[in-house]
């Protein structure tokens, strides 16, 4: 968001430190088998960036000790990376510094370290669009769909949109209808537990009650249009361990899928309600 740049700024300083006509990142990451850091420069959305990375370890619990050791911009339009030509080998102490965290706020999305140069920075943590639609589902109210609606816009732009059923236990973290008082047909609409996707095109939907108890409903999906399958749920149950009472329900729906990754699903289910899931189990 803001730095500051010493008259005695080193040329790798100068590579990424203190560009006002473009957007400069910088990535740590610590807790790996390769901990790094990185500075990156994005010059546009259409041109490409130009990332510099550094080994890096952690001393005294704020300090980050780096020494650059490659760089390289990446081009939307050329299909491979072209190396930036700085010898870093032959640099020695250029290459090398240190990060200090002065301050950091309370959410840790405001940082603000000052490097070995003297340089300044203040930095704003980059949130991602699945952070903040899971952490707007777990606040509730209205920007619950505002969230959804631009996380769904946003990843349609960058996918083909073709999204797959995936197998799994996933559970309903949000609905867009309240809950009724019959928690049984809240059950047979999946408004409640969780819902597997088994091969062969079958599904479950599985309800813990209280005691033990649980409530089962099976069926089959099949897919009908694009990201759209048809789904007729028509086999449910009070279960209590290997014993079953038959309940006489259906439920038949379209179930048009609006994002899905392997962790994710965001869909239109019974009576268009808009439905968000996690994955728990493959």
């Amino acid at each position: 968001m803001f730095t500051t740049r010493p008259p005695t700024a080193s040329p790798i300083q100068r590579s990424f430190v203190g560009v006002d006509s473009f957007s400069v990142f910088q990535e740590i990451y610590l807790q790996t088998d390769d901990p790094r850091v990185s500075n990156i420069i994005n010059f546009s959305d259409t041109i490409g960036d130009l990332k510099v990375e550094a080994s890096a370890s952690a001393k005294d619990g704020k300090r980050i000790l780096f020494q650059f050791d490659r760089a390289a911009f990446s081009f939307k339009f050329l299909p491979f990376k072209v190396p930036y030509p700085v010898p870093f080998r032959l640099l020695g102490d250029e290459a090398k510094g240190w990060l200090d965290t002065t301050y950091l706020s309370q959410s840790g999305n405001i940082r603000i370290s000052r490097g070995n140069k003297g340089t300044t920075f203040v930095l704003q943590k980059q949130t991602e669009e699945r952070q903040r639609l899971l952490s707007a589902i777990s606040r509730g109210g209205p920007q619950v769909r505002q969230a959804i609606d631009k996380f769904v816009t946003v990843n349609q732009s960058t996918t083909k949109g073709e999204f797959e059923l995936l197998e799994g236990e996933w559970l309903m973290i949000w609905s867009s209808q309240e809950v009724t008082e019959s928690w049984i047909e809240n059950a047979s609409k999946g408004l409640m537990g969780k819902q597997i996707i088994k091969p062969n095109g079958q599904m479950k939907f599985l309800v813990d009650i209280l005691f033990g108890l649980r409530f089962s409903m099976t069926g089959k999906y099949v897919k009908s249009g694009f990201n759209a399958y048809d789904v007729v749920m028509d086999d449910a149950a009070i279960v209590a361990g290997p014993y079953g009472i038959p309940a006489e329900m259906e439920t038949k729906y379209t179930l048009q899928l609006l994002y899905g990754d392997e962790k994710i699903r965001i869909s239109r289910g019974y009576a268009d309600i808009l439905f968000v899931h996690i994955r728990l189990h493959k």
